[in-house]
């Protein structure tokens, strides 16, 4: 563990003592501001001194509710956000306890507006000065180098490829790859450790024995390494383990999506969905307008599609393309559209695999640019979402003639309904090959949750409506 990490997570403890005691303070101050008593006029009345001896008996429950909860980790690439809900969900907790106390023994203490102010402003107070601590924190590990975790790759795959990339490009993650090797030996390991240091060693590489795989847990544990690995195959599955008349049974999880997952996940498809609605339908209104004086034929493009288990159904979009290129039974001119098309997948695709993706498309209507630009053209899913064919957050559904192009493992995509977002909207869109988006959206089957799904639709907010490229 880095000192830089150990003296901040230690700062982080006195910082916050003193950022409650004052928040205690100033809660008790703003009880006596004239516009606050008009508005809620004393009860009871209290010294300072007695009310400030309370505060400095009860500020330690808070530090201790905050380190269960957490909020010391001593690394310094914590996310802020995920840091902001602790302390809120910390000091909540806190407050709980505080009134049980005051309900049991209510000679101790009345001011439930005291309290309540003492709340908010302890919130508040801690996640600034907490941030403030936060950006000193990244500020020398960026331009100093203070707290840098220096990281030893061992194989060579493409897995192990885009962790070197993303730790290359990305300096607020606190890592340096120092080296990259092929074989955990651990001679080199030695003599690597020696000359650069080692604090963290990734392995991905599935031609590794289990001796040697031994020997180098071993050897980090005793030389206090970090030992990380990538997972490849069933190790990524989500399993169960059971027993069945004394022998031992694992049971692979292709998802949470089950059960009461799956009945969560629908009622938060349909009440957002329906608020999703409500808000873009300006939006669409103006958009529907635009279509159908810019261009003869359907405003909403109903395209076929295939989504969970197989089942067909109708994506809806705005019409983007000129009419007679659409790809759709009523069109008159279809023959001519799919061979049109095809010619333009062979030369200005600019995706690999199953899918394609259409540089330039000059099949588009002047307003059909700037609406697909914007993923304005994608807004009518939301009903779709609504009448249950596709939800919120999933894969992306694919047409017939794509899925026909999988790769058997490829079907698993089909196990959950298609979604209007994903982690591959959020993660890189359009510019991502067919391979990475599937990874992307397994890992969300298998590691499915409700938080998840709300982080994934925030991020979409975003991504979504930000200009898109290779268009």
């Amino acid at each position: 563990m880095k000192k830089s990490e150990l003296f901040f997570s230690g700062f982080q403890v006195p910082i916050d003592y003193a950022m409650i005691v004052l928040a205690a303070i100033t809660a008790f101050s703003v009880r006596n501001i004239p516009s606050i008593l008009q508005l809620k006029p004393k009860l009871y009345s209290f010294a300072f001194d007695d009310y400030f001896r309370i505060v400095l008996i009860v500020a330690p429950l808070f530090l201790i509710i905050y380190a269960f909860e957490g909020l010391y980790d001593i690394r310094a690439t914590r996310k802020f956000w995920k840091e902001t809900f602790k302390v809120f969900a910390a000091t909540s907790i806190g407050l709980v306890i505080i009134i049980v106390a005051i309900f049991l023994k209510r000679e101790w203490f009345s001011s439930r507006f005291i309290i309540l102010a003492a709340w908010f402003l302890i919130t508040v107070y801690v996640v600034f000065a907490r941030y403030l601590l936060q950006l000193a924190q990244k500020w020398l590990l960026r331009n100093k180098g203070i707290g840098v975790h220096r990281v030893l790759l061992i194989g060579r795959n493409s897995k192990m490829n885009i962790i070197s990339r993303i730790i290359q490009s990305k300096k607020n993650l606190g890592y340096e790859v120092i080296d990259q090797i092929d074989t955990a030996h651990l001679k080199m390991i030695k003599i690597i450790k020696k000359e650069k240091g080692i604090d963290e060693i990734i392995l991905c590489e599935s031609s590794i024995i289990d001796d040697e795989r031994e020997k180098l847990i071993d050897y980090c544990a005793i030389n206090n390494v970090v030992y990380k690995y990538i997972p490849t195959g069933l190790q990524t599955s989500k399993f169960e383990i059971a027993m069945m008349d004394g022998e031992p049974l694992i049971e692979i999880k292709n998802t949470p999506l089950d059960g009461w997952g799956k009945i969560a996940k629908r009622f938060f498809d349909i009440v957002f969905s329906f608020i999703g609605i409500i808000i873009a339908s300006p939006a669409m209104i103006i958009t529907a307008i635009a279509i159908k004086i810019n261009s003869a034929g359907p405003i909403i493009y109903k395209n076929e599609r295939i989504g969970d288990n197989g089942k067909k159904f109708f994506a809806y979009k705005f019409r983007y393309l000129k009419n007679e290129f659409c790809i759709s039974k009523n069109n008159s001119q279809l023959q001519r559209a799919l061979e049109y098309e095809k010619k333009l997948i062979e030369t200005q695709s600019v995706r690999r695999g199953p899918l394609y993706k259409i540089k330039n498309d000059p099949r588009k209507t002047k307003v059909g640019k700037f609406i697909e630009k914007y993923s304005i053209d994608e807004l009518p899913q939301l009903f779709n979402v609504f009448f249950g064919s596709m939800s919120l957050v999933g894969p992306r559904p694919h047409q017939e003639r794509e899925i026909e192009k999988y790769m058997d493992y490829h079907r698993r995509l089909l196990t959950i309904k298609p979604g209007v977002s994903g982690m591959a909207q959020i993660s890189g869109r359009s510019d991502l090959d067919f391979e990475d988006e599937y990874k992307l959206d397994l890992y969300y089957i298998e590691n499915w949750s409700m938080l998840l799904d709300i982080i994934i639709c925030l991020k979409t907010i975003g991504a979504l409506f930000g200009e898109r490229k290779n268009l």
